[in-house]
């Protein structure tokens, strides 16, 4: 190993005392030689200001603060729906609206399935992991169950006959965390995507499926076990509450009930076709 010269020593020891000092934040060079600053004259003294004209009262009192404009989310909700020309333009208001914190931790936007035009309207509550996965409503374990209690009577949201289609949507169309209810902020800002939904899609007959499906579009705080299978009236077409297919999973002694509801459907739209 050959022996350094004394200035190579001197210029690794010079670089590794200034990697140091960058290390340690120093980012600036100074003198050479030390300065005595005492001996410096000393700094002008600073200009003043020449002392503003006096003012009049008027001018002097201060101007009012800029009232802070307080939004609406459901005022802001039905300017945006009601400018949706058609299902498309509506699913892209949906996805711009800005109020629904929900869509931060959602997959996917969960909009509609089944054929456009279908006579009967399925409005359910929320998209759960399946359909926030997927991005299509009811395609979970109560998905298939409805598939399966809407077959019995002939109908189903792939049918190639219009007259027993169905198209399927929900009030909401992104998932709540962990599949809790929806606030009623969120179900109020919602609301009138919902109408202007029936309203572009046109059904002859709405089917409310289930308790928060049928207290927001209804309006009413009535439970679903009270209400399922009576006609009442939304957007200006027949609207039939029933059984949401989760709570028939919990509770099959209630499908007795759901079949009645499902009956009752199939004679309205028999007398009205």
């Amino acid at each position: 190993m050959s022996l350094q010269t004394g200035w190579e020593t001197d210029w690794h020891i010079a670089r590794a005392c200034l990697e140091w000092q960058v290390d340690m934040g120093v980012d600036e060079a100074i003198c050479d030689a030390p300065l005595d600053r005492f001996a410096l004259d000393p700094a002008p003294a600073p200009k003043t200001a020449p002392k503003p004209a006096p003012q009049s009262p008027a001018k002097a009192a201060a101007a009012p603060a800029a009232p802070e404009v307080e939004i609406d989310p459901v005022r802001e909700a039905e300017t945006m729906a009601t400018a949706a020309a058609d299902l498309d333009a509506l699913a892209a208001a949906l996805a711009d609206y800005p109020h629904c914190e929900l869509k931060l931790g959602a997959r996917n936007l969960v909009f509609s399935d089944g054929r456009i035009g279908a006579r009967v309207m399925i409005v359910g509550e929320a998209p759960g992991r399946e359909e926030d996965l997927r991005g299509r409503p009811f395609v979970g374990e109560a998905g298939q169950l409805l598939d399966r209690m809407f077959a019995a009577i002939g109908m189903g949201r792939d049918h190639p006959d219009m007259a027993q289609a169905l198209y399927i949507t929900n009030i909401l169309p992104w998932r709540p965390p962990q599949n809790r209810d929806p606030s009623p902020e969120e179900r109020a800002m919602m609301r009138p995507f919902v109408l202007r939904h029936i309203e572009l899609a046109a059904p002859d007959i709405l089917v409310l499926m289930g308790r928060i499906s049928s207290s927001t579009m209804l309006g009413s705080n009535d439970g679903i076990t009270k209400i399922r299978g009576q006609w009442r009236e939304v957007a200006g077409r027949p609207a039939l509450p029933m059984l949401h297919p989760a709570y028939l999973l919990r509770n099959p002694a209630a499908k007795r009930e759901a079949w009645a509801d499902l009956l009752a459907l199939q004679a309205r739209l028999r007398t009205s076709s």
